[in-house]
């Protein structure tokens, strides 16, 4: 039986903003990174002025470097397209940003935002992730799992856009602790329970996902594709 340094080889996360990565799959990557595998995270998205202040943009960006550290990624890109904007960005331009980062890196496995997630921006990247990752573009991806992130996923409307019914389910037993204190690291994101950015939900969360397979804690995932 495959390990899971075999089953997910290079792996490239794709967040559509700062945070999404850790609510998703932080306990994954940390899994991931800890198993000797290379994990790549891109940041698609950053604010910008007037709606968002450089001193923001810039503090999100550098906790997303500690939280990275913690989790044990090899690199971050950061692409810079405008936040809440790419509705506004010519979708080639997008399409490009991605394709170019998954030729170069050539990853086994790509961690993608759900399809059907509240927020347009998360919904433009995932087809433009696909888009990147198409079986005639030389060493394209045989894994595609898509990731749930509070308070985007779980609030899309039901039965007018896909609902998240996870098949992939990552035992983070181990690495729930790290996740969380990644997640920490986003002060400036983070919420006092009950909001959904908080830790008490994200560890609820794992703790659900978790039960739904008798473990501890879990990510879920819904399963793209994967080529065997």
């Amino acid at each position: 039986m495959k390990s899971i340094a075999d089953m997910y080889g290079r792996t490239l996360v794709i967040a559509p903003h700062p945070d999404d990565e850790v609510l998703g799959a932080g306990g994954t990557i940390a899994r991931l990174a800890g198993a000797g595998n290379e994990v790549y995270i891109a940041v698609v998205t950053e604010g910008k002025p007037p709606v968002y202040s450089r001193e923001a943009v810039s503090r999100v960006q550098d906790e997303a470097r500690e939280a990275h550290k913690i989790l044990g990624v090899k690199e971050t890109f950061w692409l810079g397209l405008p936040a809440a904007s790419l509705t506004e960005t010519p979708h080639s331009e997008l399409n490009a940003a991605l394709l170019t980062l998954v030729s170069k890196l050539r990853p086994k496995t790509l961690l993608v935002p759900f399809v059907g997630d509240i927020h347009v921006d998360h919904q433009l990247i995932f087809t433009s992730a696909l888009v990147a990752s198409r079986p005639h573009h030389e060493g394209y991806p045989e894994l595609i799992l898509a990731y749930e992130t509070l308070s985007e996923t779980n609030w899309n409307a039901p039965y007018l856009t896909p609902h998240f019914m996870p098949n992939v389910f990552v035992d983070i037993t181990t690495e729930i602790d790290r996740k969380l204190e990644a997640m920490k690291c986003f002060s400036s994101q983070l919420r006092e329970a009950p909001h959904e950015r908080s830790i008490a939900t994200l560890k609820a969360l794992a703790t659900l996902r978790g039960a739904t397979v008798l473990r501890s804690a879990a990510e879920a995932f819904v399963l793209v594709r994967h080529v065997l």
